[in-house]
């Protein structure tokens, strides 16, 4: 994948275990990427602020500095998007992660394909926000969305609900996306599986399931109330603007 420049796209690989930095890696560069391969948080730091990468895949738990305390130092000077590695019990290190502004998060042992699909998607989204603008080149051409209580921006990757901010990830924003185009209209887990997962990578029903289970608790979060995400069995799911 390029950049706007035309130039591969540099990911930074952060994780303290070399087999996972390894083949993730040769995975990365067989997909056209530029990978740069960082064992520790504290050399990453180092070298990622003086010059960023176009995307960061940090593991969470590593020793010296965590992949926490790195994204925290680094967002005080770079918005560079990042996806973090997670172990499957680690929702409140999920969720530190995404409000400090991670941009997505993959539980191990994860698919190759999976993350690079991930990777993509976050690429294309970030390069939206940063190339489309109106004639007067003053805003992204992409408006924001309004369905009774929720607002969506898909150009700055804002969800809020009742006024209040929603922060979801790369994935979520694109299955609530999907179902909130189209109030009423059900959605099967095919199309949403179409939607949040491009480049033919495949996952099954249950993952769908699980990140709508995942959107509603955030949105419950901030209205315990909520009821806008409507499963209608066997069939799929619907966004309701009444919710």
């Amino acid at each position: 994948m390029e950049t706007d420049a035309g130039m591969a796209a540099s990911i930074a690989l952060v994780d303290d275990d070399r087999n996972i930095l390894t083949s993730v890696s040769i995975a990365l560069q067989a997909e056209g990427f530029v990978t740069r391969l960082y064992s520790d948080g504290e050399a990453a730091l180092k070298a990622l602020t003086d010059t960023p990468a176009d995307l960061g895949v940090f593991d969470i738990k590593m020793p010296r500095l965590d992949g926490l305390e790195l994204l925290r130092r680094l967002r005080e000077k770079s918005d560079m998007p990042v996806i973090f590695l997670t172990s499957k019990d680690d929702e409140l290190d999920e969720a530190l992660g995404l409000a400090m502004g991670a941009d997505d998060y993959i539980t191990k042992p994860f698919s190759q394909r999976l993350l690079i699909a991930r990777i993509r998607a976050i690429l294309r989204r970030t390069e939206a926000r940063a190339q489309p603008r109106d004639e007067a080149g003053d805003e992204p051409v992409s408006e924001p969305m309004v369905r009774g209580r929720l607002e969506m921006d898909p150009a700055r990757h804002r969800v809020k609900w009742a006024g209040r901010e929603v922060v979801l990830t790369v994935t979520e924003f694109m299955i609530l996306e999907t179902l909130a185009q189209w109030p009423g209209v059900v959605k099967n887990r095919n199309q949403l599986m179409d939607a949040a997962y491009q480049d033919d990578v495949y996952v099954d029903d249950r993952t769908i399931d699980s990140h709508i289970k995942r959107l509603r608790r955030k949105f419950r979060q901030v209205d315990s109330d909520f009821s806008a995400i409507e499963t209608l069995y066997g069939a799929g799911y619907r966004f309701s603007d009444d919710g």
